[in-house]
């Protein structure tokens, strides 16, 4: 995309050697052109501060001044200060420097010079603010007033970089600035009707604005014309890719037999929900249309997600194909196994599992008969991505928790293009960010409990009442599950702490009560032999780390206490909770938390006050973003520098719009004014992610 001087290594810059240029390439910025895309992180209000009778608002304070007193201290053993007075001309200010001092030389030998009587200066810094107003300003940054290029640091919206060792925010929008004396040289993206139809910048334009923007109406539409291009070249990628998919011909076709599907229903016990039947007939009709389904099944903890999948599933097994189940846990995959082989007892259909759990030999013969055509659905977690599983009539790949998994585990699941394919996730969202996310996925949603499901009470309560509670289901011959919160499963300290937990309550609290330990650090097989006791009613109470979050089905559960709650983000408190509800007791889920920020208190009021899973999953979005809650994996593969697709969902449409649009009448982009966009799409989602082929 990038030409002439963009293309230059960063070292063509003056100030950039050898060594900066290394530190550069840490932020991923190699090119000219790259460190022009490297994006503020945030901007300053640098204005000059105009009263300093009053504290300001976040503590900074910008001025302008000359210098009538200085002298240098020492302020402890190993610390020096230097201490300026500052006249700006509406009164005095006193600015403060903090050093480590140094036996090999003068720390303050160039302020010493600089910082004189006489000297004009511009300083930034954190108040030290009284009822008085500002008394002292710890110093950031300075810059005389005869230095050329302040104006780029102060009096003015100024841009905060991202940084790696080695480099400075001062440095850094100096680097800027001189590269972009190039921004004439970026080309234009975006087709000259696009521009007009939405009053967009020009690239260049919008370039210098996000970095330097004159004011704060010049800033936004900077960002908004760069978060536009980004989120018109994911449309067109989308479009692109649902364009391909349907015209491919996926070669087979099914039939409704009702062989299997007929005894499955009769023996279930129950009726589908009204949502379940109508999503059934999507799914099956999306299999019956010549090209390959592509469908996002969204609905909420308990919904009735694996009951429609396993629907699906024995329809490719009544025309004699195989399905692949794709699940994130091995513990989840074991809870699959159980449940469909419970539900399709007495029906000529094998199901196995394959995790890396899976001893040798037994892996080998599930692989054996995979490859002979004996097993008919085989689940399991990232093992089934492994080159040795091989599938002579694979036609449906299902992928459970879909936000675990990007594009490219999606692609290699299903092997071939004419595959299948349904993605399920217990994470619902806005369907204009569904839209966004998996853009090139139907949607259906579960938007109905079946009958008998109650949800869970939700209460924020001390640990004594919660584990008195605890106690009183147990004796009444049910159980329960303490969670601690690990970020990491690797995490050793926390996983420590869940350990010294479980050993303080095993033998303080819930003495006397049958208490077992789980966590994701452990064997499978000994995760695996811990939950199937647990769901025989072997343990009173499981104390676990988030290794249960999807998927575990205990109906005798009716208690679910979360230690620090107010360290989960909101969909993972609703997964957790999602485990108690599911026989015929009432059950409650219990937060145990001292949260420390209205944000951390807004996410447990939201859990206390709701059980919709839609406004749980859309509030989540705003507290975290898309990225933390969906996964760097997938919401990487988006490549969204400036975009955000909870504030930016307007922008979203209008670039879905002009996508289809600019396809209709350009299906490959191979005109003059789109070579570039198609060079670009190329660079993004052919190359790194593999997924349109424009070549």
């Amino acid at each position: 995309m990038l030409s002439s001087t963009l293309e230059k290594p960063v070292q063509y810059l003056k100030g950039v050697g050898p060594q900066r240029a290394r530190r550069l390439q840490r932020l991923e910025v190699s090119t000219v052109g790259e460190l022009l895309y490297h994006f503020p992180r945030d901007w300053q209000d640098r204005q000059p501060t105009l009263d300093f009778s009053l504290p300001t608002a976040n503590g900074l304070v910008v001025a302008r001044g000359r210098v009538t007193r200085a002298l240098s201290l020492r302020a402890g053993p190993r610390l020096g200060l230097l201490k300026a007075t500052i006249n700006t001309g509406s009164g005095s200010i006193e600015a403060v420097w903090f050093k480590h001092l140094s036996r090999r030389y003068d720390v303050f030998a160039t302020q010493q010079k600089e910082i004189v009587p006489g000297a004009d200066l511009w300083i930034v810094g954190r108040a030290e603010a009284s009822l008085a107003g500002i008394k002292e300003v710890h110093v950031e940054e300075y810059y005389k007033l005869e230095y050329p290029r302040w104006a780029l640091h102060v009096g003015r919206l100024t841009p905060v970089y991202a940084l790696t060792e080695g480099l400075n925010q001062r440095l850094m929008r100096e680097l800027v600035d001189s590269a972009l004396a190039h921004a004439g040289e970026i080309p234009e993206l975006l087709p000259r009707a696009v521009l007009e139809r939405r009053k967009l910048l020009a690239a260049p334009q919008a370039i210098k604005g996000i970095h330097f923007p004159g004011s704060q109406a010049e800033l936004e539409a900077a960002r908004g014309r760069l978060a536009y291009e980004e989120l018109f070249l994911l449309e067109l990628a989308w479009t692109l890719k649902r364009r391909q998919t349907r015209g491919f011909h996926k070669g087979f076709s099914y039939d409704i037999k009702r062989r299997l599907l007929t005894p499955f229903k009769a023996a279930m016990g129950f009726e589908f929900t009204s949502a379940q039947k109508r999503v059934i007939n999507e799914i099956f009709s999306d299999m019956q249309k010549p090209y390959p389904m592509t469908r996002l099944l969204q609905g909420d903890v308990g919904s009735g997600k694996t009951v429609v999948a396993l629907s699906a599933m024995l329809l490719a097994a009544e025309n004699g194909y195989q399905s692949a189940f794709m699940v994130p846990t091995e513990i989840l995959a074991d809870q699959h196994l159980a449940t469909m082989r419970r539900l399709l007892r007495g029906l000529p259909v094998r199901v196995e599992r394959l995790t890396s759990a899976v001893p040798k030999k037994e892996r080998e013969k599930i692989l054996s008969a995979v490859r002979s055509g004996e097993v008919d659905m085989l689940i399991g977690t990232h093992a089934l991505l492994e080159s040795d599983v091989r599938w002579p009539r694979l036609k449906l790949a299902v992928i459970d928790e879909q936000h675990r998994f990007g594009v490219r585990q999606r692609a290699t699941l299903r092997q071939t293009p004419s595959v299948d394919l349904l993605v399920m996730t217990a994470t619902p969202i806005p369907r204009t960010l569904a839209l966004a996310l998996y853009g090139d996925l139907d949607i259906s949603t579960l938007d109905e409990l079946p009958p008998g499901r109650r949800p869970a009470q939700t209460l924020h309560v001390p640990e004594e009442e919660a584990l008195l509670e605890l106690k009183r289901e147990v004796a009444a011959g049910r159980q329960g599950f303490i969670v601690y919160p690990i970020i990491e499963e690797s995490s050793r300290l926390d996983l420590q702490a869940a350990k010294a937990e479980y050993e303080r309550l095993r033998q303080g609290p819930l003495a006397g009560l049958r208490t077992t330990l789980i966590h994701g650090a452990m064997p499978g097989g000994q995760k695996n032999k811990i939950m199937s006791e647990f769901s025989q009613g072997l343990w009173d109470v499981l104390v676990a780390t988030p290794v249960i979050e999807v998927g575990i089905d205990v109906p005798n559960a009716t208690v679910m206490a979360i230690q620090n709650a107010d360290r989960f983000g909101l969909s993972s408190l609703h997964q957790l909770r999602g485990r108690v509800g599911r026989g015929s007791e009432p059950s409650r889920c219990f937060l145990i938390a001292d949260p420390k920020t209205p944000e951390a208190r807004r996410r447990l009021d939201i859990l206390v006050s709701s059980h919709d899973g839609f406004r749980i999953g859309e509030e989540d979005l705003k507290l975290r973003g898309p990225g933390e809650l969906l996964g760097t994996a997938q919401h990487g593969e988006l490549s969204l520098k400036v975009a955000d697709l909870i504030k930016d969902r307007e922008l979203l449409a209008c670039a879905r719009e002009d996508a289809e649009r600019a396809l209709s009448t350009d299906p490959t982009l191979s005109s003059p004014e789109n070579r570039r966009l198609r060079q670009r799409l190329i660079d993004l989602y052919q190359q790194r992610w593999h997924w349109i082929d424009l070549a």
